[in-house]
């Protein structure tokens, strides 16, 4: 990762990214350009804990094909943070890493609703509602559900650091890219032109069985 220097908002984009297609770009896009962020910084998880026992492809070719699909944008940047940790990625590690690195810039994490209705899963969670902005992106016309279950276990001071942002609706998701491979259909326009290129030359997703995470 470059040199940031001094900056005054940035944006934390995780996941697995297995692979990285143009709904997690316009996600890091529409939120740095709605939360007026510097950067926006991709952090591919080395092993995801909310997959464990779930096959995952090789950390290191995931992080290749993140790098190809933000290439082009001077506002994003990767991190290979969590590769370097090693051992499971949990997202409060990760953002008290670059608070204590960027002190006197506003953080903000980037999510999908899925991921805020598990947020009383993932470590530290209470801590975690405190630390940082989270800005969850939602589809055109999404309506929460006020009577949801997961949303009443949430912590009360995570409500008063949250922003929805609406994005463009795209129904494209990691998983169905995949299957798309393994079953021999087409994904342009699903991933980058780079991404494409690469998942073909390597092989990628042919077989069902997939290396597992941080192996």
């Amino acid at each position: 990762m470059r040199d940031l220097g001094k900056i005054k908002a940035l944006g934390l984009m995780g996941g697995t990214f297995d692979p990285v297609h143009f709904g997690h770009l316009i996600a890091a896009e529409n939120s740095r350009s709605e939360f007026d962020l510097d950067r926006v910084i991709f952090i591919p998880a080395e092993r995801p804990p909310h997959k464990e026992g779930e096959a995952v492809l090789d950390s290191h070719k995931r992080l290749e094909m993140v790098k190809l699909a933000i290439e082009n944008n001077p506002a994003f940047e990767i991190s290979t943070l969590e590769q370097e940790r090693q051992g499971p990625s949990y997202t409060i590690d990760t953002v008290e890493y670059f608070r204590s690195r960027f002190p006197d810039t506003q953080v903000f994490f980037i999510m999908g609703m899925d991921s805020l209705l598990m947020f009383d899963t993932w470590r530290d969670y209470e801590r975690l509602a405190g630390l940082c902005r989270f800005i969850v992106v939602t589809r055109p016309g999404y309506v929460m559900d006020a009577g949801n279950p997961a949303l009443a276990r949430l912590p009360a001071r995570l409500w008063d650091n949250l922003s929805l942002l609406e994005i463009p609706g795209m129904d494209i998701s990691s998983s169905d890219i995949r299957r798309r491979v393994r079953w021999g259909f087409p994904i342009k326009y699903m991933v980058p032109a780079a991404v494409e290129t690469y998942i073909k030359e390597n092989r990628l997703y042919e077989k069902e069985e997939i290396t597992n995470a941080g192996s």
